[in-house]
């Protein structure tokens, strides 16, 4: 077999697997890039919505929106920008980013825009944005335990709590 080191070496040498280092199943990360896709649209058509007025704050949140479905596809959807040179590079870049990482960013881009002009067009626009945000999030908070091992936890704990009380009690009888 493999030394350690060599071992080591072979895992640093080769590109990191999402899937390997976020603890992400396939059907999860699969939801997260549907979720950005529709993110994308929905920000989109709301932001083209929101420059139609003559308020300067509600074009501004309008172009923001749609910088946040361009980058949207850009990260979650680069067969979507075929025609830019740079979105397999931009994509396998974010592809490295953590979960929490890429919550962080697609939550505060969804979050910007509503801040700049509170509109029912820019909350609706921006919510399947930032909602993609946080399933990033809560797959960044790690796998749910099962059942067994958290009942097992809990007979330790209980096991414990009634030594130390039987132990308490023999030392009061003494």
């Amino acid at each position: 077999g493999c030394s350690p080191p060599a071992a080591g070496i072979a895992a640093a040498g080769r590109p990191a697997a999402p899937s390997a280092d976020d603890g992400m199943t396939w059907w999860y990360r699969w939801l997260c890039r549907i979720a950005g896709v529709i993110g994308g649209v929905s920000c989109a058509f709301a932001g083209l919505w929101n420059c139609v007025t003559i308020n300067p704050l509600n074009i501004a949140a309008g172009v923001w929106m749609m910088l946040n479905a361009f980058v949207l596809f850009l990260c979650e959807a680069p067969f979507c920008c075929q025609f830019i040179e740079f979105a397999n590079a931009v994509s396998a870049r974010a592809d490295k980013l953590r979960p929490w990482q890429k919550a962080a960013f697609y939550c505060g881009m969804a979050v910007f825009p509503v801040m700049l002009s509170l509109t029912l067009t820019t909350l609706f626009g921006n919510a399947i944005a930032f909602a993609t945000g946080v399933l990033y999030g809560l797959s960044a908070l790690g796998k749910k335990g099962d059942a067994i091992s958290y009942a097992r936890i809990h007979q330790q704990q209980k096991q414990m709590d009634e030594e130390k009380l039987t132990g308490s009690l023999e030392g009061q009888a003494l």
